[in-house]
């Protein structure tokens, strides 16, 4: 019922999904380099970040296993090891928190939405005041029930 109340005359065509992959593709970057920083920081390196023109050149270096990839003054790095299971986990935790987003966005302004609710005025008009005021404890049971507040 919902659906058929507002049809929408422009069809998807690949803006929507080409944002939504280079948004996820961004998402996985960001998430090697916030896991190789995580394993520096644990080996005792601190906190490093590559500048902007460095997040997509290092990757290949990173995906080696060189921890030290677009670093400035990388100092001590992680070892291999260490580098690939932070980036394994930093990469994971962002994909899912990036798919429950993306849940969340879509229910709320996907296809199958909920269309809203009527105004007061809409109801009123609609429903025509003396009714809403016979039917209050159906409409709003919390304030108009059987028990007496």
């Amino acid at each position: 019922m919902q659906q058929d109340r507002l049809k929408n005359p422009h069809p998807w065509t690949y803006e929507i999904p080409l944002a939504v992959v280079l948004t996820l593709v961004l998402v996985a970057v960001l998430g090697v380099h916030g896991g190789r920083a995580v394993a520096n920081l644990l080996a005792g390196g601190g906190w490093g970040w590559p500048a902007a023109t460095q997040l997509f050149p290092s990757l290949p270096a990173l995906m080696r296993g060189d921890a030290g990839a677009g670093l400035t003054d990388p100092g001590v790095v992680a070892g291999p090891e260490a580098l690939t299971t932070w980036m394994s986990i930093a990469s994971a935790v962002n994909l899912l928190g990036s798919l429950a987003l993306g849940c969340v966005v879509y229910r709320r302004w996907g296809p199958n939405r909920l269309r809203g609710m009527a105004s007061r005025a809409e109801a009123a008009s609609l429903l025509g005041l003396p009714r809403l005021r016979r039917h209050r404890a159906v409409i709003r049971p919390d304030l108009h029930g059987k028990d007496p507040r």
